[in-house]
């Protein structure tokens, strides 16, 4: 199993069903959340406004391979009333909140499953997690993580995130593509720092995160604008590769610098997304 959607993958609180189509519309991929988004004595209404909505004649219902549905915590007599409800829809992929397991997994077997990883153990076991078959995707979670630490911010006073928060973000990346899944950024909270959001997408996708979350429709375009290179980006590609296939050789000198593997590998994967976001 694959994980096709993103760059910008956008959350909905399910409770709101007249947002879910504009969220559709704006972002790479809705996140329906069942879970923090939705106060616990409106988790079943929001489970019903899921059902409502399909096949209510009311308007377009959601394209299941760009939706996404994030279920409460394994365990909890929440995340068994999700399934109940998931079970009579469309949907077959879930983001597993505060996953810790791969154990957890087991209970999603047929769905194709986005954990997140926003817990210490959650953080610890992310390779094993990764390995689960269902598995496509992991991503981390900075505030969460956090809270169940016992702090009380994942960033400094400049913005930019603490170091066992950065600790966590690199294990979760490392752990996910280590099993060949995808690996999917946590949310900036800073709705109006759209600047601060460009850095830290283009972070994101220098580092190898392959989609990031957000938590309103303004944030799209910035994550979008982070994931398609420019145009002197697919040049300089183009070229880099072009000049490889002429030197015919591990190693060789490009525009003063040494070129070998590693630095082609960065070059296709530069086409590449300019592939995926033409």
């Amino acid at each position: 199993m694959t994980f096709l959607m993103g760059p910008a993958l956008l959350f909905c609180p399910a409770d709101r069903p007249e947002r879910y189509q504009k969220a559709a519309d704006r972002a790479d991929a809705v996140i329906l959340d069942l879970e923090d988004a939705v106060a616990p004595a409106e988790k079943q209404r929001a489970r019903g406004a899921i059902l409502a909505q399909l096949g209510a004649g009311e308007g377009p219902e959601l394209d299941p391979s760009r939706t996404i549905v994030r279920i409460n915590p394994a365990g909890t007599e929440e995340f068994a009333k999700d399934l109940h409800c998931l079970a009579h829809t469309p949907y077959r992929t879930v983001m597993l909140a505060k996953a810790e397991s791969a154990a957890q997994l087991e209970a999603l077997e047929g769905y194709q499953v986005i954990a997140l990883c926003e817990t210490a153990r959650g953080i610890l076991n992310a390779p094993a997690i990764a390995a689960a078959p269902n598995v496509v995707a992991l991503m981390w979670g900075a505030e969460d993580l956090l809270a169940t630490l016992g702090g009380t911010s994942s960033r400094m006073a400049d913005g930019g995130y603490r170091a066992v928060a950065l600790h966590a973000r690199s294990a979760v990346l490392l752990a996910a593509r280590a099993f060949g899944k995808e690996a999917v950024d946590s949310v900036y909270v800073d709705i109006p720092d759209v600047a601060g959001l460009a850095v830290e997408s283009a972070d994101a996708v220098a580092s190898g995160f392959g989609s990031k979350a957000c938590i309103h429709p303004a944030q799209v375009a910035a994550v979008r604008a982070a994931y398609a290179p420019s145009a002197a980006d697919i040049e300089a590609a183009q070229a880099l590769l072009s000049a490889a296939a002429a030197a015919n050789s591990g190693v060789f000198a490009f525009e003063g610098k040494m070129i070998d593997g590693p630095i082609l590998k960065h070059a296709e994967a530069t086409l590449r997304r300019a592939a995926q976001n033409g």
